[in-house]
């Protein structure tokens, strides 16, 4: 494996599970230091002495991406431990309810925005002054296949994840000429762990799941984390703005 990344300082959220861990294994590989930061401690930790164990460089940061104090202390506690942000990986949500829009009550709506867009603005607020600060590097925002396409019952949730496109674009082009990229992933159908207890936990409902992506198949978080790293590194350095499928062909239909 190169070190394409090698020196760089990596803030990653939602960085114990799924997609986000995937993400934090693989960029510490090619020779980052990555900065876990997740709700639990225990388990954070855990990661993070694992990534160690195997000659990698991390630290884990108790951390409530809904919270911009949270996400302050995050960014600033690793410019005071490792004097500089290269790159942040923003990644931290979930699907929080499933209703018509109708049935939704105002909580349930600020809730699931709090957690899958406001999140992503407190980072990007925090990481920009640290990242420029450093020399510039770049940013990437999860916004899901559902931050273009739509889903029934699902309304909060795409709303969030299409704000999250929208502010990356916004972002990008108000950075781009200081030397930090901004873009968003589209993924599609990811085996983690949140997508197993799920309805892709049973039989049905993974071969539905599979089924809505031209592949026939979900991702491993493995082929997420690989896209994420090309993006995050100096050889991604033409590509700002942009909202990138990782999806199957999910977006093509």
């Amino acid at each position: 494996m190169s070190s394409r990344l090698d020196s760089k300082v990596i803030i990653i959220t939602g960085a114990t599970s799924g997609m986000g861990k995937a993400v934090a294994e693989r960029v510490a590989t090619e020779g980052a230091t990555v900065v876990l930061a997740a709700r639990g401690a225990d388990v954070g930790e855990h990661f993070a002495a694992e990534i160690r164990s195997r000659g990698g460089k991390a630290l884990f940061v108790p951390t409530d991406v809904t919270v911009e104090d949270s996400v302050a202390a995050l960014v600033r506690t690793t410019v005071e431990r490792f004097g500089r942000v290269d790159g942040a990986f923003n990644n931290a949500g979930g699907i929080t309810v499933m209703a018509p829009v109708q049935d939704l009550d105002e909580a349930a709506w600020r809730a699931e925005l709090d957690l899958n867009l406001t999140s992503v603005f407190y980072g990007i607020k925090h990481e920009v002054p640290a990242i420029l600060a450093s020399g510039g590097g770049a940013i990437l925002n999860n916004a899901s296949n559902l931050g273009v396409v739509g889903m029934a019952a699902l309304a909060p949730y795409v709303a969030a994840k299409h704000g999250i496109v929208g502010l990356t674009r916004a972002a990008a082009l108000e950075n781009a000429a200081h030397g930090l990229r901004v873009n968003a992933l589209l993924t599609g159908g990811v085996d983690t762990p949140a997508y197993r207890s799920s309805t892709g936990a049973t039989q049905q409902g993974r071969e539905m799941i599979a089924g809505l992506h031209p592949v026939g198949r979900v991702a491993q978080p493995e082929e997420i984390a690989a896209f994420a790293a090309f993006l995050l590194s100096d050889e991604a350095s033409f590509v700002t703005g942009a909202a990138l499928a990782v999806d199957g062909g999910f977006t093509t239909r």
